[in-house]
């Protein structure tokens, strides 16, 4: 039998570490034809989640699937993102989290199709889009948009 992943151990711990602390925590996601999402919030075929308990219902992070229900631009919608597309968990005021590398194969070999997802910026360059949709919905907004380095 394969070992289990560590990745929804850690989100789920990250998104504890948030909550405890009064951050609001915050998903990147990879999205894939199988995610669940509101496209018109997808950007470069990535999303920003605000995973608060403010933000969400019904939040449940299981070790395949990350399930919630949110408003976006007043309307209620379900979520679905698988743990693999997850690119980082951080929280939102200081931009402390982990970033995650995201097992596009997985995707490839269900028969998603892909979008391209830009690479993650190094601290101190400037963000050629400071426009993100959101505020404070679920989609998430551009105040302390983190700049996280992938962990192998």
């Amino acid at each position: 039998m394969p070992e289990t992943s560590t990745k929804p151990y850690l989100l789920r711990a990250l998104y504890e570490w948030c909550t405890d602390n009064g951050y609001t925590p915050y998903l990147a996601v990879h999205v894939d034809a199988r995610t669940r999402v509101p496209r018109e919030f997808v950007k470069d075929g990535e999303i920003v989640l605000n995973i608060s308990f403010d933000a969400t219902s019904g939040l449940q992070m299981g070790n395949d699937w990350i399930e919630f229900s949110a408003r976006f631009g007043g309307i209620s919608q379900k979520v679905e993102v698988q743990v693999p597309n997850v690119l980082a968990i951080y929280a939102r005021e200081n931009g402390q989290g982990m970033a995650f590398p995201v097992d596009k194969q997985a995707s490839v070999e269900e028969g998603a199709e892909l979008e391209a997802v830009p690479p993650v910026q190094a601290p101190g360059e400037d963000d050629p889009d400071p426009t993100r949709p959101g505020g404070n919905s679920a989609a998430g907004g551009n105040a302390g948009r983190a700049r996280l380095k992938v962990v192998k």
